[in-house]
């Protein structure tokens, strides 16, 4: 990978990184720190990093990143417990846009990631194991169990009126 190549990709993938990153955190500021080390991460490997792996590199390292970060802070976390659902919603939206991201919100961190990963960013299922260390069929059951979460929310009428 050339600086030039370094360069262009500072412009194509900064802000989808930084939009996934937030969407899993829900830190401004952390998403901003992870954004930068993994650009600094990838200007340290620039030579060893191949161009056309550049965007599954940049988005491996920010998540692996994320989660150390989240982890630093908050030593006793368990990622990826799965804990009970409360359906209901007590405030009123009309912005769906709002009412998704509570839905979200919801999900236990590995779900969110996977579903932001597939839905938001457009990677396959393959490169989602990629940068999780899931397997495949691993990433399927975590969509769709996710996206089940998501239906269940949002079908409900208390949480949309």
């Amino acid at each position: 990978m050339t600086v030039e190549d370094y360069n262009k990709t500072i412009d194509l993938y900064a802000d989808n990184l930084y939009r996934f990153i937030l969407k899993n955190s829900r830190n401004e500021e952390l998403a901003n720190d992870v954004v930068q080390e993994t650009f600094e991460k990838l200007w340290m490997k620039i030579e060893n990093v191949d161009s056309k792996k550049v965007k599954s590199y940049l988005f491996t390292a920010g998540y692996h990143t994320m989660l150390d970060l989240l982890k630093k802070e908050n030593r006793h976390a368990e990622f990826g417990i799965s804990e009970e659902y409360s359906y209901k919603h007590e405030e009123q939206y009309t912005d769906i846009g709002e009412l998704l991201g509570q839905a979200l919100s919801r999900l236990p961190e590995i779900q969110r990631t996977v579903i932001l990963l597939r839905d938001y960013e457009g990677y396959s299922y393959e490169e989602i194991g990629e940068v999780t260390g899931l397997k495949e069929s691993q990433v399927k059951v975590y969509i769709y169990r996710g996206r089940l979460h998501l239906k269940n929310y949002l079908v409900r009428i208390e949480n949309i009126i």
